[in-house]
Protein backbone atom coordinates (compact mmCIF):
# COMPACT_ATOMS: atom_id res chain seq x y z
CA UNK A 1 0.00 0.00 0.00
CA UNK A 2 1.33 3.41 -0.94
CA UNK A 3 1.20 5.41 2.28
CA UNK A 4 3.92 7.97 1.66
CA UNK A 5 2.59 11.42 0.92
CA UNK A 6 4.12 14.78 0.14
CA UNK A 7 5.57 16.57 3.13
CA UNK A 8 4.71 20.24 3.26
CA UNK A 9 6.08 22.59 5.92
CA UNK A 10 7.46 19.56 7.77
CA UNK A 11 3.94 18.20 8.32
CA UNK A 12 3.32 14.66 7.04
CA UNK A 13 -0.16 14.31 5.67
CA UNK A 14 -2.02 11.10 6.46
CA UNK A 15 -3.02 8.96 3.47
CA UNK A 16 -6.63 9.35 2.42
CA UNK A 17 -8.58 6.12 2.07
CA UNK A 18 -11.96 5.38 0.53
CA UNK A 19 -14.23 2.38 0.58
CA UNK A 20 -13.70 -0.25 -2.08
CA UNK A 21 -16.65 -0.57 -4.46
CA UNK A 22 -17.63 -1.72 -7.93
CA UNK A 23 -17.76 0.70 -10.85
CA UNK A 24 -20.49 -1.32 -12.62
CA UNK A 25 -23.15 -1.52 -9.91
CA UNK A 26 -24.41 2.05 -10.24
CA UNK A 27 -24.95 1.69 -14.00
CA UNK A 28 -27.16 -1.41 -14.07
CA UNK A 29 -30.73 -1.94 -12.95
CA UNK A 30 -31.07 -3.89 -9.71
CA UNK A 31 -33.82 -6.42 -9.07
CA UNK A 32 -36.09 -5.81 -6.10
CA UNK A 33 -35.81 -7.49 -2.73
CA UNK A 34 -39.01 -9.38 -3.57
CA UNK A 35 -37.48 -10.88 -6.72
CA UNK A 36 -34.42 -11.95 -4.72
CA UNK A 37 -36.68 -13.54 -2.09
CA UNK A 38 -38.68 -15.28 -4.82
CA UNK A 39 -35.48 -16.80 -6.24
CA UNK A 40 -34.49 -18.12 -2.82
CA UNK A 41 -37.97 -19.55 -2.23
CA UNK A 42 -37.99 -21.21 -5.64
CA UNK A 43 -34.64 -22.82 -4.83
CA UNK A 44 -36.22 -24.27 -1.68
CA UNK A 45 -39.21 -25.60 -3.59
CA UNK A 46 -37.05 -27.17 -6.29
CA UNK A 47 -34.79 -28.95 -3.78
CA UNK A 48 -37.32 -30.01 -1.12
CA UNK A 49 -37.36 -33.78 -0.46
CA UNK A 50 -35.19 -34.47 -3.51
CA UNK A 51 -32.04 -35.46 -1.63
CA UNK A 52 -29.81 -32.57 -2.61
CA UNK A 53 -26.65 -32.25 -0.57
CA UNK A 54 -25.43 -29.05 1.09
CA UNK A 55 -25.06 -26.08 -1.22
CA UNK A 56 -22.64 -23.18 -1.72
CA UNK A 57 -21.85 -20.29 -1.40
CA UNK A 58 -22.51 -19.41 2.23
CA UNK A 59 -21.60 -17.02 5.01
CA UNK A 60 -18.38 -18.56 6.30
CA UNK A 61 -18.75 -16.78 9.63
CA UNK A 62 -21.95 -18.74 10.35
CA UNK A 63 -21.15 -22.35 11.17
CA UNK A 64 -24.61 -23.91 11.56
CA UNK A 65 -26.51 -25.91 8.98
CA UNK A 66 -28.98 -28.78 9.08
CA UNK A 67 -28.48 -30.56 5.75
CA UNK A 68 -27.58 -34.11 6.76
CA UNK A 69 -26.79 -35.47 3.30
CA UNK A 70 -23.35 -36.76 4.20
CA UNK A 71 -20.34 -37.09 1.93
CA UNK A 72 -16.68 -37.50 2.67
CA UNK A 73 -14.54 -34.39 2.51
CA UNK A 74 -11.98 -34.41 -0.27
CA UNK A 75 -8.30 -35.09 0.40
CA UNK A 76 -5.98 -32.09 0.84
CA UNK A 77 -5.38 -30.25 -2.44
CA UNK A 78 -1.73 -31.34 -2.34
CA UNK A 79 -2.99 -34.88 -2.99
CA UNK A 80 -5.21 -33.86 -5.92
CA UNK A 81 -4.80 -32.39 -9.41
CA UNK A 82 -5.42 -28.70 -10.08
CA UNK A 83 -7.88 -28.83 -12.97
CA UNK A 84 -9.31 -25.32 -13.35
CA UNK A 85 -8.91 -21.72 -12.22
CA UNK A 86 -11.57 -19.08 -12.75
CA UNK A 87 -12.98 -16.11 -10.87
CA UNK A 88 -16.21 -14.31 -10.09
CA UNK A 89 -16.68 -10.56 -9.89
CA UNK A 90 -17.64 -9.84 -6.29
CA UNK A 91 -17.24 -12.62 -3.77
CA UNK A 92 -19.82 -15.39 -3.88
CA UNK A 93 -19.12 -16.14 -0.23
CA UNK A 94 -19.68 -13.70 2.62
CA UNK A 95 -17.52 -13.32 5.71
CA UNK A 96 -14.07 -12.35 6.88
CA UNK A 97 -12.98 -9.19 5.03
CA UNK A 98 -15.67 -9.40 2.34
CA UNK A 99 -18.98 -8.55 3.98
CA UNK A 100 -20.12 -5.46 2.07
CA UNK A 101 -23.21 -6.32 0.03
CA UNK A 102 -22.93 -5.21 -3.60
CA UNK A 103 -26.71 -5.12 -4.07
CA UNK A 104 -29.30 -7.49 -5.53
CA UNK A 105 -27.84 -7.25 -9.01
CA UNK A 106 -29.60 -8.08 -12.25
CA UNK A 107 -31.05 -11.41 -11.12
CA UNK A 108 -28.58 -13.34 -13.26
CA UNK A 109 -25.48 -13.15 -11.08
CA UNK A 110 -24.06 -9.78 -12.03
CA UNK A 111 -23.65 -6.66 -9.86
CA UNK A 112 -24.40 -8.75 -6.77
CA UNK A 113 -22.34 -10.70 -4.23
CA UNK A 114 -19.98 -9.31 -1.63
CA UNK A 115 -17.16 -6.79 -1.74
CA UNK A 116 -13.98 -6.09 0.18
CA UNK A 117 -15.04 -4.28 3.33
CA UNK A 118 -11.72 -2.56 3.86
CA UNK A 119 -10.36 0.71 2.52
CA UNK A 120 -8.20 1.55 -0.48
CA UNK A 121 -6.23 4.70 -1.27
CA UNK A 122 -7.05 7.04 -4.14
CA UNK A 123 -3.85 5.90 -5.81
CA UNK A 124 -4.96 2.27 -5.68
CA UNK A 125 -8.33 3.25 -7.17
CA UNK A 126 -6.88 5.40 -9.95
CA UNK A 127 -8.26 4.82 -13.44
CA UNK A 128 -6.38 1.99 -15.16
CA UNK A 129 -7.07 3.41 -18.61
CA UNK A 130 -8.96 0.43 -20.02
CA UNK A 131 -11.83 -1.88 -19.22
CA UNK A 132 -10.42 -5.24 -18.19
CA UNK A 133 -12.28 -8.38 -19.24
CA UNK A 134 -15.19 -6.38 -20.64
CA UNK A 135 -18.45 -8.16 -21.54
CA UNK A 136 -22.05 -6.99 -21.87
CA UNK A 137 -22.32 -7.43 -18.10
CA UNK A 138 -19.49 -5.03 -17.28
CA UNK A 139 -15.75 -5.08 -16.74
CA UNK A 140 -13.13 -5.16 -14.00
CA UNK A 141 -11.98 -1.87 -12.48
CA UNK A 142 -9.63 -0.89 -9.64
CA UNK A 143 -11.48 -1.51 -6.40
CA UNK A 144 -13.39 -4.53 -7.68
CA UNK A 145 -13.51 -7.68 -5.57
CA UNK A 146 -12.76 -11.02 -7.20
CA UNK A 147 -13.32 -14.48 -5.74
CA UNK A 148 -10.85 -16.89 -7.34
CA UNK A 149 -11.59 -20.61 -7.42
CA UNK A 150 -8.65 -22.97 -7.66
CA UNK A 151 -10.47 -26.23 -8.47
CA UNK A 152 -8.91 -29.60 -7.67
CA UNK A 153 -9.94 -33.12 -8.67
CA UNK A 154 -9.00 -36.64 -7.60
CA UNK A 155 -9.23 -37.70 -11.25
CA UNK A 156 -6.15 -38.09 -13.45
CA UNK A 157 -6.65 -34.86 -15.37
CA UNK A 158 -4.75 -31.85 -16.65
CA UNK A 159 -5.55 -28.14 -16.19
CA UNK A 160 -8.15 -26.92 -18.65
CA UNK A 161 -11.37 -25.04 -19.30
CA UNK A 162 -14.55 -25.35 -17.19
CA UNK A 163 -15.59 -28.02 -14.72
CA UNK A 164 -15.31 -30.51 -17.54
CA UNK A 165 -11.53 -30.40 -17.14
CA UNK A 166 -11.98 -31.90 -13.66
CA UNK A 167 -13.71 -35.04 -14.94
CA UNK A 168 -12.26 -37.87 -16.99
CA UNK A 169 -13.51 -40.75 -19.11
CA UNK A 170 -12.30 -43.07 -16.36
CA UNK A 171 -13.83 -41.17 -13.41
CA UNK A 172 -17.02 -39.18 -13.93
CA UNK A 173 -17.60 -38.55 -10.22
CA UNK A 174 -14.23 -37.56 -8.75
CA UNK A 175 -13.93 -35.80 -5.44
CA UNK A 176 -13.65 -32.05 -5.90
CA UNK A 177 -12.09 -29.36 -3.74
CA UNK A 178 -12.05 -25.60 -4.30
CA UNK A 179 -9.28 -23.59 -2.69
CA UNK A 180 -10.79 -20.12 -2.53
CA UNK A 181 -9.04 -16.76 -2.26
CA UNK A 182 -10.71 -13.36 -2.47
CA UNK A 183 -8.69 -10.56 -4.06
CA UNK A 184 -9.26 -6.87 -4.61
CA UNK A 185 -7.99 -5.31 -7.84
CA UNK A 186 -5.82 -2.21 -7.39
CA UNK A 187 -3.95 0.07 -9.75
CA UNK A 188 -0.59 -0.66 -8.16
CA UNK A 189 2.23 -2.43 -9.97
CA UNK A 190 3.72 -3.36 -6.60
CA UNK A 191 0.64 -5.38 -5.58
CA UNK A 192 0.49 -9.14 -6.07
CA UNK A 193 0.93 -10.43 -9.61
CA UNK A 194 -2.10 -12.43 -10.78
CA UNK A 195 -0.07 -14.35 -13.33
CA UNK A 196 2.17 -15.55 -10.52
CA UNK A 197 -0.79 -16.26 -8.22
CA UNK A 198 -2.23 -18.65 -10.82
CA UNK A 199 1.04 -20.37 -11.74
CA UNK A 200 0.70 -24.14 -12.11
CA UNK A 201 3.53 -26.62 -11.67
CA UNK A 202 3.80 -30.38 -11.32
CA UNK A 203 4.65 -31.40 -7.75
CA UNK A 204 5.15 -35.09 -6.97
CA UNK A 205 3.36 -35.96 -10.18
CA UNK A 206 0.30 -33.77 -9.47
CA UNK A 207 -0.73 -30.42 -10.94
CA UNK A 208 -0.64 -27.72 -8.27
CA UNK A 209 -1.29 -23.97 -8.01
CA UNK A 210 1.95 -23.24 -6.20
CA UNK A 211 1.42 -19.59 -5.24
CA UNK A 212 -1.94 -19.48 -3.49
CA UNK A 213 -1.40 -16.99 -0.63
CA UNK A 214 -0.58 -18.58 2.68
CA UNK A 215 -1.01 -15.49 4.84
CA UNK A 216 -4.73 -14.74 4.42
CA UNK A 217 -6.10 -16.56 7.44
CA UNK A 218 -7.03 -20.13 8.27
CA UNK A 219 -9.34 -21.44 5.53
CA UNK A 220 -12.90 -22.27 6.52
CA UNK A 221 -13.51 -25.82 5.29
CA UNK A 222 -17.03 -27.06 4.64
CA UNK A 223 -19.10 -29.44 2.52
CA UNK A 224 -20.95 -27.70 -0.28
CA UNK A 225 -21.60 -27.71 -4.01
CA UNK A 226 -20.61 -26.03 -7.23
CA UNK A 227 -21.77 -22.42 -7.57
CA UNK A 228 -22.60 -19.90 -10.29
CA UNK A 229 -25.87 -18.06 -11.06
CA UNK A 230 -27.22 -21.02 -13.03
CA UNK A 231 -28.08 -22.53 -9.64
CA UNK A 232 -30.00 -19.55 -8.24
CA UNK A 233 -33.29 -21.43 -8.62
CA UNK A 234 -32.18 -25.08 -8.64
CA UNK A 235 -29.86 -27.25 -6.60
CA UNK A 236 -26.36 -28.14 -7.71
CA UNK A 237 -25.85 -31.94 -7.87
CA UNK A 238 -22.07 -31.70 -7.56
CA UNK A 239 -20.46 -32.30 -4.17
CA UNK A 240 -17.53 -30.01 -3.40
CA UNK A 241 -15.24 -29.52 -0.42
CA UNK A 242 -14.60 -25.81 0.05
CA UNK A 243 -11.61 -24.10 1.69
CA UNK A 244 -12.35 -20.37 1.87
CA UNK A 245 -9.71 -17.98 3.19
CA UNK A 246 -11.20 -15.14 5.26
CA UNK A 247 -8.75 -12.35 4.42
CA UNK A 248 -8.37 -10.40 1.18
CA UNK A 249 -5.17 -9.92 -0.84
CA UNK A 250 -4.53 -6.96 -3.15
CA UNK A 251 -3.67 -7.80 -6.75
CA UNK A 252 -2.43 -5.60 -9.60
CA UNK A 253 -5.21 -5.03 -12.14
CA UNK A 254 -2.61 -4.88 -14.90
CA UNK A 255 -1.62 -8.48 -14.23
CA UNK A 256 -5.28 -9.56 -14.21
CA UNK A 257 -5.56 -8.03 -17.67
CA UNK A 258 -2.40 -9.86 -18.72
CA UNK A 259 -3.74 -13.21 -17.50
CA UNK A 260 -7.07 -12.76 -19.25
CA UNK A 261 -5.28 -12.20 -22.56
CA UNK A 262 -4.28 -15.85 -22.61
CA UNK A 263 -4.31 -18.77 -20.16
CA UNK A 264 -4.70 -22.54 -20.31
CA UNK A 265 -8.18 -22.26 -18.78
CA UNK A 266 -9.59 -20.15 -21.65
CA UNK A 267 -10.77 -17.54 -19.16
CA UNK A 268 -11.25 -14.02 -20.55
CA UNK A 269 -13.76 -12.43 -18.15
CA UNK A 270 -15.19 -12.58 -14.63
CA UNK A 271 -18.16 -14.86 -14.00
CA UNK A 272 -21.40 -13.98 -12.23
CA UNK A 273 -22.17 -15.13 -8.70
CA UNK A 274 -24.79 -17.43 -7.22
CA UNK A 275 -27.09 -15.95 -4.60
CA UNK A 276 -25.86 -16.56 -1.08
CA UNK A 277 -27.46 -19.75 0.24
CA UNK A 278 -29.02 -18.93 3.60
CA UNK A 279 -31.59 -21.61 4.41
CA UNK A 280 -30.16 -24.03 7.03
CA UNK A 281 -31.69 -27.05 5.29
CA UNK A 282 -29.39 -26.38 2.34
CA UNK A 283 -26.25 -25.83 4.41
CA UNK A 284 -23.83 -28.22 6.10
CA UNK A 285 -22.75 -27.81 9.67
CA UNK A 286 -19.16 -26.51 9.95
CA UNK A 287 -17.52 -28.52 12.70
CA UNK A 288 -14.52 -26.23 13.24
Amino acid sequence: MKALQLVILAVTAAPFFVNASSSDSAHHKQITNQVMEDQRNFLLVQTKNKGFGPQAPRDIDLKTGSNDRDFSLSPPSAEMNLCNIHFHKNAEHKGGEFTKYAGNGDGHGYQTGYQYSGHLSHAELADFGKKVGETKHGAIYPGDTLEVHYVYSTAQVEPGATLGACLSESIKNPQLRVETQVYVAVNDKEAKNFVSLTKVETVDGLYQAVNIPGNTGVPVEYAGSTTGPGYNEKGSPFQVTWSVRPNVEKVSIGTIDQWLQGNVFDEDHAHGVRNLVTNPTLLSNIAH
